[in-house]
């Protein structure tokens, strides 16, 4: 029987399997974290806008990649997205209305792109592309209101500090893709 690296399906069908795959896969989830957590640090419209482009730019993007069956980019894409947008939330500054919007929409199509791609080389339902979407949409709603809701002065220090944590674990999946 083969080994995979990470679960890609449960035998619950196709749309927990893209719950799953989400849950799973630190490549997939730490960006979705990062761009949360920079939505709420930029206040209840960041967050808004992020929790609803996100995840219809993910479906956009995984339709695209179901339709070209091929990886337009490589893994140094997951792992430029987990580097940069850790470190635009250590940075932790107001940006332009326009950037996390944005970004949600780039870091969708990308990785939306990207699981679309595997499924059609796997040949998976393109319904776990549904799961996948709703389970960042929960991510996003939760952490970017949670972030929100911060009052205290050291505990959005403490959402700086994990973004550059996640920027440190965006430099070693970094480090791993150059090495081949």
């Amino acid at each position: 029987m083969p080994a995979a690296a990470h679960l890609v399906t449960t035998g619950l069908g196709p749309v927990y399997d893209g719950i799953t795959h989400l849950l799973l896969s630190l490549e997939d989830l730490l960006p979705v974290i990062a761009l949360a957590l920079l939505a709420g640090l930029g206040g209840p419209v960041d967050g808004r806008r992020a929790l609803f482009v996100l995840p219809f730019a993910w479906v956009l993007g995984g339709i695209a990649g179901l339709a070209s069956a091929a990886p337009m980019l490589g893994g140094m894409a997951t792992a430029i997205s987990a580097l940069v947008l850790g470190a635009l939330v250590a940075v932790d500054r107001r940006w332009h209305p326009a950037v996390v919007p944005g970004l949600a929409a780039v870091l969708g199509l990308v990785h939306g792109g990207l699981n679309g791609a595997g499924l059609a080389a796997a040949n998976r339902e393109a319904l776990a592309l549904a799961g996948i979407a709703a389970t960042v949409f929960v991510v996003v709603a939760l952490l970017a209101a949670w972030v929100v809701s911060l009052r205290a002065p050291w505990q959005r220090v403490a959402i700086r500090v994990t973004g550059s944590w996640i920027a440190a674990a965006g430099l070693l999946l970094l480090g791993w893709s150059l090495r081949g």
